[in-house]
């Protein structure tokens, strides 16, 4: 593994570019998913944060495809030797608005890459910095830092981390029932093919989890989008979370939120037992 990380530092600084449009029916789409109520989206709407994840889609042909349903290892990626490959986190400055309509361009860069020693084995982090302009502009309407983790596969006798119990008293909560249809809505939204989040029988027998694992993205999604319900004229500035322990579709999580006396609104996520999955934090413009 040693040499491998040597090769794989090599990766870091590559880049890539990826121009896209930022048209309607993936907003209503997922507007749909998320359960609000039809409404007209008009040329010029913003999008609330969050929702650039509707577009740069990973159109990757379908030989390209590995057994995961990720795209083969290497290309922009490094292609790291673990099996596994997880959201772990991402951290967001929202500059200026991105609205339907805008010609959008997204250069990303390879920002670091790095290996540590788990309980369960090696751990593979990748960070990406993604920046986004609109229209031509010079300056990014949106930075993005988007951290990845590579696990080892998993073995007879590994020890799953100590969970945490999640705060009690949210001013808001809303509950989420995590079914078949609400994870592959949002996998074809995302056009992501990781096996984990539809196919039972590989997440189960090959992948060694209980059950579909709910995307950290869509996690992550109905935390902002929680802001938006019971705060829907906050000026959202800056936004990270990290993803503490997988979600699986086998009940129903609580996504939380909590306005702080500093202007900030501490978000997170639980399961139905109570423990800690996901925490997040948002800052408001000039709070």
């Amino acid at each position: 593994m040693g040499s491998s990380l040597d090769d794989l530092k090599a990766w870091i600084g590559r880049s890539e570019t990826m121009r896209d449009q930022v048209g309607a029916t993936p907003v209503n789409a997922l507007n749909a998913t998320l359960d609000h109520a039809a409404a007209p989206v008009e040329a010029g709407a913003p999008l609330p944060p969050l929702w650039h994840w509707l577009y740069f889609l990973p159109l990757h042909r379908q030989s390209e495809i590995g057994p995961d349903g990720h795209a083969r290892r290497g290309g922009f990626l490094p292609p790291v030797p673990l099996p596994r490959r997880m959201w772990a986190g991402s951290q967001f400055e929202f500059r200026s608005p991105v609205r339907v309509g805008d010609a959008v361009e997204r250069a990303s860069t390879i920002a670091d890459v790095t290996v540590k020693e788990g309980r369960t084995g090696k751990l593979v982090f990748v960070k990406v910095r993604h920046e986004l302009r609109c229209n031509g502009a010079a300056d990014p309407a949106i930075v993005e830092f988007h951290d990845i983790v590579y696990r080892e596969a998993r073995r007879a006798g590994d020890v799953e981390p100590t969970p945490h119990a999640a705060e009690a008293g949210a001013r808001w909560q809303r509950r989420i029932v995590p079914d078949d249809v609400l994870l592959f809505r949002y996998s074809a939204l995302t056009f992501n093919g990781h096996r984990i989040h539809y196919d039972r029988k590989y997440v189960t027998e090959v992948e060694g989890y209980p059950g579909l694992v709910v995307h950290g993205p869509l996690i992550a999604t109905l935390l902002m989008d929680l802001v938006r319900r019971n705060a829907p004229d906050a000026d959202i500035a800056t936004f990270r979370f990290k993803a503490v322990r997988p979600t699986f579709d086998l009940a129903a999580f609580l996504v939380n939120g909590q306005p702080q006396p500093d202007g900030s609104i501490k978000l997170w996520a639980e399961d139905h037992e109570g423990w800690l999955t996901m925490d997040a934090v948002a800052t408001l413009r000039g709070a």
